[in-house]
């Protein structure tokens, strides 16, 4: 038959589009979008310590925002528990923060919390050595009272008759004065894996302050109950909020601590984030409120490998400042307020009315209700961390200026964005984080057909470790109609497994193809 032969192309007017390439495709729906998350704003933070978390972002190759959050924690760190923001009327916030980082693995972490919080370290160290003479001669105190208490009961018990009362009395009272002998400790300034219990003794030890700064998550596992194999939370929701603690001892009274202050700058990988939600109470009590987030966009695969160094200069300028801002509030046994000027306050009360409308029912921060809740309060924590930075040597005579508070407000939103992010994944079908992984691989390898068991080979065990572990992903990605299933080819009688479900891509994952 020649191929002008019309019997050979009868009927071929009626053949579809569909009939040659297959159905068409529909526009894909976009699976949860997440919009472009902002970047630390680095120059809301003074000089000196602005300088050190841009540059110590750019030689470890690391998103500004960890050295930008563990900025505002060691600040924190400083500070102590020493200041407090009075906003107005009855309204005052402690000036320290919990903030928490989402990075993966291999993002330098560990390098970037060594070279921030070296000058805290050192100063610890200082403080260490400086009041070792006062916790010698409390020790030598307590032994002599110990001793002096040991010889009158021994006399006491060989007393004669006519002076025993008196004897016994001496005794008791020597006896006394030695269990109320108070050996100081060692002064710490941070602490990294501790249980409650532990770090509700450490606040006892160290005044009320304490700090956590790792570039681990651990800390919330032990929230969650690693040790207790309960959720504890209680000194934590204390220790931001500055509620009274109380630690019972065997043998000794309770100890009041009045005003506790925790800071924390944590570094946690993204599932641990993500999964902090599901610790029994922790939203319902406030916990996961309390957190300032942050989940920049990892540089590993685009990292400059010949990046600027931290110079010496900003390095030594922000170790001279931070270490001594925390040696000189390390010695303070009262809390000083900072209070706003009415520029600051205007600007402060400007961003209230914006959180208040957004916190309707229709408003943009309705899914985030209870951490929106807390979102003035955090600026004005930060606003007090911001001014104390700018005025190390003399912040606490002077009050807070409306420049100051601005640059507050825009980490305020700079939080808030990143928070939305984090709660929304927190809330999410799991099925969500898989079908974003498996539609990343496809675009990335512009991959046009595939069988079920290529992509599982392709992906990695830690997020896929048996194939039925793709079917939500898989399902999500057709119900979106990012891919489709094709039909199975007819069995044959020759027996054998059947072959794996083989898909397509839609085009917009491999444009041009």
């Amino acid at each position: 038959m020649s191929a002008h032969d019309p019997e050979l192309w009868a009927g071929f007017d009626e053949m579809t589009a569909e009939d040659v390439a297959g159905p068409m495709w529909d526009e894909p729906v976009p699976l949860n979008p997440r919009g472009q998350l902002p970047v630390f704003p680095v120059d809301t933070l003074p000089g000196w310590l602005g300088a050190m978390t841009a540059e110590v972002a750019e030689e470890t190759q690391t998103p500004v925002d960890l050295a930008g959050c563990l900025a505002l924690a060691v600040i924190g760190t400083a500070a102590g528990g020493r200041l407090t923001v009075r906003v107005r009327g009855q309204w005052s916030e402690p000036a320290n923060l919990y903030t928490a980082v989402a990075l993966p693995p291999g993002n330098r972490k560990s390098a970037v919390f060594g070279l921030m919080t070296k000058p805290l370290l050192a100063a610890e160290q200082a403080l260490i050595e400086l009041t070792a003479p006062q916790r010698a001669e409390a020790a030598a105190a307590a032994r002599i009272a110990k001793a002096a208490a040991e010889k009158a009961e021994k006399m006491a018990a060989n007393a004669e008759a006519e002076k025993l009362a008196e004897l016994t009395a001496q005794a008791i009272s020597l006896t006394e004065a030695a269990e109320r002998a108070v050996i100081p400790v060692e002064p710490q300034l941070i602490a990294d894996d501790v249980t409650a219990e532990s770090l509700t003794t450490l606040l006892a030890q160290q005044d009320g302050r304490i700090s956590i700064l790792s570039p681990e998550g651990e800390i919330f596992e032990i929230i969650a109950g690693r040790y207790s194999g309960a959720p504890n939370m209680g000194i934590f929701l204390k220790g931001h909020a500055g509620d009274m603690a109380r630690v019972n001892r065997q043998a000794r009274e309770a100890q009041y601590i009045e005003n506790p202050a925790i800071t924390m700058g944590l570094a946690v990988q993204p599932d641990v984030l993500d999964s902090i939600g599901q610790i029994k109470g922790a939203d319902g009590r406030g916990l996961l409120a309390r957190f300032l987030y942050a989940k920049p966009e990892s540089l590993v695969g685009h990292r400059n490998l010949t990046p600027a160094l931290l110079s010496p200069e900003t390095a030594a300028a922000y170790a001279q400042k931070l270490g001594r801002l925390a040696m000189t509030l390390a010695a303070w046994t009262e809390t000083a307020e900072l209070t706003l000027t009415p520029e600051a306050d205007a600007v402060l009360l400007a961003y209230q009315r914006v959180t208040e409308s957004r916190l309707r029912k229709d408003g943009t921060l309705a899914p985030i209700v209870n951490w929106a809740s807390k979102r003035d309060g955090a600026v004005a924590r930060i606003a007090g961390l911001l001014h104390l930075a700018a005025h190390p040597e003399d912040a606490w005579t002077r009050p807070i200026a409306a420049e100051t508070m601005a640059a507050a407000t825009r980490l305020g939103d700079y939080f808030t964005a990143h928070a939305l992010d984090v709660f929304n994944a927190m809330k999410a079908d799991p099925a969500q984080e898989a079908a974003h992984t498996l539609l990343t691989h496809l675009s990335e390898t512009r991959t046009a057909t595939f069988t079920k068991r290529d992509v599982f080979r392709a992906m990695p065990r830690s997020e896929f470790p048996a194939m039925s572990d793709l079917d939500p992903a898989l399902n999500l990605l057709e119900e979106h109609g990012w891919v489709r299933q094709q039909p199975p080819p007819p069995r044959t009688t020759r027996g054998g497994r059947p072959p794996s479900p083989r898909y397509e891509s839609h085009p917009r994952i491999t444009p041009g193809a």
